[in-house]
């Protein structure tokens, strides 16, 4: 089975290598500042994943002791009905119709909104969550967005970004920004892991979608780059 789904725990450790790896060459720059924010919420994400993945068992009490409420409520009406020589009375057939069916309608919409609440309340903290690193992997391509290497030999202006990086350091970068990406996505997948809600497997398509239309861009860069280092 350790094969079969992804794992928090390799996911954290992969991260914290990754860390060290930027620390080596690129000590105090926000990239490394950005790897450790994601590091963090890869660690807030077990406590996140397992809260999705269990029943709220307090709700679910709820729910059972207003369908056992409700049931009693109908058989005592039931059992207050007058019965004479072995009939109901009309009046009281008429009594107990209406409130045999008031009562079937108050289970079924309590069912519903009880279980939709339980589904409600772990998407919001599954989207929440998701929302954050959807916003690191926005962040991590801004950093690597002035990285180009058409623009090494280039005639900066006074306000132009610096570029005081070498070919090879410019080619980590990159690539320590891409597995960044790549971990991004697959943080995100972790939440499909114990809870198959429909929106949040579509959100977590999207983050999919995004950090690998972000990382194809990068990709295209370290392929100047690597043309660049062969004409020199």
């Amino acid at each position: 089975m350790q094969y079969r789904e992804l794992n928090n725990e390799l996911a954290i450790k992969t991260l914290k290598q990754l860390k060290l790896r930027i620390n080596d060459r690129f000590p105090d720059s926000g990239l490394f500042n950005v790897c450790d924010e994601l590091l963090k919420v890869a660690e807030e994400s077990k406590s996140k994943i397992a809260f999705i993945s269990k029943p709220l068992i307090w709700l679910r009490i709820t729910l059972i002791s207003l369908v056992v409420i409700t049931f009693t409520i109908l058989f005592l009406t039931i059992s207050a009905l007058n019965v004479e020589t072995g009939q109901f009375n009309m009046i009281d057939l008429i009594s107990i119709a209406e409130a045999s069916i008031n009562d079937l309608i108050l289970i079924g919409a309590a069912i519903y909104f009880l279980a939709k609440t339980e589904t409600r309340i772990k998407r919001n903290r599954a989207l929440d969550a998701l929302h954050e690193i959807r916003s690191i992997a926005h962040v991590i391509d801004m950093h690597q967005l002035t990285k180009d290497p058409k623009n090494i030999a280039a005639n900066d202006t006074e306000n132009s970004p610096k570029r005081n990086m070498t070919l090879f350091e410019l080619s980590r970068y990159l690539d320590y920004s891409s597995e960044m990406l790549a971990l991004c996505s697959k943080i995100s997948a972790l939440y499909a892991n114990g809870f198959k809600d429909e929106v949040v497997l579509q959100t977590i398509n999207e983050i999919e979608t995004l950090t690998t239309s972000l990382s194809r861009k990068i990709w295209q860069k370290i392929s100047v780059l690597d043309i660049t280092k062969d004409l020199n």
